[in-house]
């Protein structure tokens, strides 16, 4: 049995916010009635869309936020106005202090990975954030990063997303020792960039 997850929600992220944001959490809790959360955004706009859905304005902590992250800031534009401040840093901040398990937006990606490497800092020696998401495959599904946080990597950039992917893998597929491949223009080891040779060789050695 899973236990009971909170969830920190930044409802003014995304394209409509809270319009597709609340009814989407209505929809998680649907899925995972032992789900609790902490919704982050503006009064105005969120309490009327939560009073329409009141199992989850049941298992919900509401905070009042003025501030929200627009979809075109920039992500140090975002940090000067936003920072401490705005729907999308408190979310973030809640699983930093506690009061959350999870943080989930869906804002502007740039923005959020931005605050989030401010907010909950790096692992030590992880330089650089990633984005994953699941690809299915024919075995089954696969952790893919990074898919659009940084453009370009180096071998040791590639390692740390390779130990990132992996211990992700481990807890969401509940893997002991999880399969690390490098996507690459072949499967034979002279082929690729130097940056992907070499982080072929330092994953074989490790």
């Amino acid at each position: 049995m899973t236990r009971p997850v909170t969830i920190a929600l930044d409802a003014m992220g995304g394209d409509h916010g809270p319009a597709i944001v609340i009814p989407g959490a209505a929809l998680t809790l649907e899925r995972r009635p032992d789900a609790r959360f902490v919704i982050f955004g503006d009064e105005g706009q969120v309490l009327p869309l939560l009073d329409q859905h009141p199992k989850l304005k049941a298992v919900t902590t509401f905070h009042h936020t003025e501030v929200s992250v627009k979809m075109d800031d920039k992500p140090s534009q975002a940090l000067r106005y936003g920072r401490y401040k705005s729907s999308m840093w408190r979310a973030i901040d809640a699983t930093k202090t506690g009061e959350a398990d999870v943080t989930v937006s869906a804002g502007n990606t740039g923005a959020l990975m931005a605050m989030s490497k401010f907010c909950l800092k790096s692992m030590p020696e992880v330089d650089r954030p990633a984005i994953a998401c699941l690809w299915p495959t024919v075995r089954g599904e696969s952790v893919v990063l990074d898919v659009g946080a940084t453009i370009g990597a180096d071998a040791r950039h590639l390692v740390d997303l390779a130990v990132m992917g992996a211990a992700m893998a481990r807890v969401i597929f509940d893997l002991d020792r999880p399969t690390v491949g490098l996507l690459n223009v072949g499967v034979e080891e002279i082929k690729g960039v130097e940056a992907v040779k070499e982080a072929g060789r330092i994953l074989r050695e490790l």
